[in-house]
């Protein structure tokens, strides 16, 4: 990680002194002087985690508190400030002092001995990349904070748009309108605008189902983002609140594809986006290194059936939205962290969506569910084919296409990997040149073409390895070519995995659902199997 790292010894300090110091600050940009919000973490001997709070009466401070269930090494211990200066009550010891603001400045270290006497410390914090200027702007789709929050938070992180999930229920047949896990808080109406860049709807709701009649059994989770009012309706059975979310204009958004009713939800409810930066990515260690359904043997052969690392976590994932895509299934991807559940900071997971014209919300949403847009948890990927932007449907006369792929990709550290991928294939692998810029950055340029004779898609994803066997990557939402007559089919490997997925659920809930709820999974089966037939 390309870090910008900086020393500041006070004066010595002695175990003779007692009474904790008060150490004053404030972050600000490098270039135009300007006071920022950021993410703040204080960290003493071994690690133990300090907070701060606001030094002004126009100012908040918020404290992070998480850690992995699972993995007990993984923790997201900080403060996120508003922009106004911050204070910390310490006593004498040595302390890093970690500054980081979303995706478009280095973090900034410094190492800080504290004696007896107050300390102003300045964190000049570098912009490696402004997206906005190029006309991209960020969200995220998985939010567990409150509204209040949100107005510290989403500065903090630089956050352009969330859509915090204040509906939520995890018992089946119950209505999100009285949910088990709603925020008990009043709800703005409509949406909410911390500033001219940064907004929320606030009104979301996850179904996120373990229990069916109170007998543990698990389906899974998904969003409805953007809606107006409150859901009066339980899942399963789930077309009816498919049909209830598109009328008031809202995203129907899958959480994890591990789930096990995941494959059903698709064909079934139509749902228009995919978490592919999902919330098991995390900027501490990974954690959930076992998951709900299984790993295919051809689907990547260095997994195992159905565990693994980061890694194989995020290619499960992504193959698994590959073969999604090869079903017809026009699924955007998108990203979020479960912020205010999980040991990662907001927008560690975002989509960038491509608004050359300006931001509001509604363009954003609409962009997203285009499919204008890529999702990273580092790099920053600036993708045409054709001159075209992602989400891009083709619909060539001819019996043969030709297409020129072309990408700038700007990186915090350099990126090692390029894939261009195709119909779920990789078909392409570039190591790229990369030239460091001014600002710090890393940037690399990408050329190449492909023939479409069939109906197809094709995408771009990149990758950044970090210390300690990390990694960061980027993934642009998919163009469609479309060919009269040669429409895009599944390999029969995916095929029979998605109908097993499904047959495997049907067995397995079919004492405990009622039949209109078995009927969706039936619809969903007729589905694949149609897809094998043809």
């Amino acid at each position: 990680m390309r870090t910008i790292i900086l020393a500041m010894l006070a004066a010595p300090f002695s175990s003779a002194f007692i009474s904790a110091a008060v150490l004053n600050m404030h972050i600000f940009d490098q270039d135009s002087g300007e006071t920022l919000a950021g993410r703040i973490y204080i960290e003493g001997q071994g690690g133990k985690p300090y907070f701060v709070e606001s030094s002004s009466s126009n100012g908040s401070a918020l404290r992070y508190e998480k850690r992995n269930w699972v993995n007990k090494k993984a923790e997201e211990f900080h403060t996120t400030v508003s922009a106004h200066a911050f204070q910390a009550n310490l006593e004498p010891g040595r302390y890093e002092i970690t500054i980081e603001r979303g995706k478009e400045y280095f973090p900034l270290i410094k190492t800080v001995n504290v004696g007896a006497e107050p300390i102003d410390l300045q964190f000049p914090i570098k912009r490696w990349i402004n997206m906005s200027e190029r006309g991209w702007y960020s969200g995220e789709t998985h939010v567990h904070r409150t509204p209040d929050e949100l107005a510290n938070l989403m500065p903090a992180e630089d956050l352009n748009v969330s859509f915090p999930l204040t509906y939520w229920v995890t018992k089946g047949f119950q209505a999100p309108a009285t949910g088990n896990k709603n925020q008990r808080v009043e709800l703005p109406e409509g949406l909410v605008t911390i500033d001219e860049t940064h907004v929320f709807w606030p009104r979301n709701t996850e179904w996120e189902i373990f229990s069916i009649n109170g007998k543990s059994h698990t389906l899974g989770a998904v969003f409805a983002l953007g809606h107006k009012s409150p859901f009066q309706l339980g899942v399963p059975p789930i077309k009816e609140v498919a049909r209830l979310a598109s009328e008031e204009g809202a995203l129907l958004d899958l959480d994890k594809h591990d789930w096990p009713w995941s494959m059903i939800l698709p064909p079934v409810m139509e749902v228009q986006l995919y978490e592919l930066a999902n919330n098991h990515m995390w900027r501490t260690e990974f954690g959930f290194t076992n998951w709900n359904s299984p790993t295919p043997e051809w689907m990547r052969p260095r997994l195992q059936k159905q565990s693994g690392n980061e890694r194989h976590w995020i290619e499960f994932t992504h193959a698994n939205y590959h073969m999604l895509l090869n079903c017809g299934l026009k699924m955007v991807p998108t990203a979020g962290t479960a912020n205010g559940v999980h040991p990662v900071p907001l927008g560690f997971s975002r989509a960038y969506v491509h608004l050359p014209d300006g931001f509001s919300y509604e363009k954003w949403k609409q962009g997203l569910a285009a499919g204008r847009s890529f999702v990273t948890t580092g790099p920053m990927v600036f993708a045409t084919l054709n001159k075209q932007d992602p989400g891009h449907v083709f619909r060539p006369t001819g019996s043969l296409f030709k297409t020129v792929l072309k990408a700038e990709i700007t990186s915090e550290t350099p990126v090692v990997t390029v894939e261009v991928i195709r119909n779920g294939s990789i078909v392409e692998i570039i190591s790229p040149k990369n030239r460091e810029l001014e600002s710090g950055a890393f940037q690399c340029q990408i050329e190449t073409e492909a023939k479409f004779k069939e109906s197809g898609w094709l995408a771009l994803r990149c990758w950044e390895e970090r210390p300690e066997n990390r990694v960061r990557f980027a993934h642009t939402a998919p163009w469609h070519i479309n060919i009269p007559g040669k429409p895009l089919r599944p390999r029969l490997e995916e095929k029979n995995y998605l109908i097993q997925r499904v047959k495997t659920q049907i067995e397995r809930s079919q004492s405990l659902l009622p039949p209109e709820a078995l009927t969706d999974y039936r619809e969903a089966l007729e589905f694949y199997q149609e897809l094998q037939n043809q």
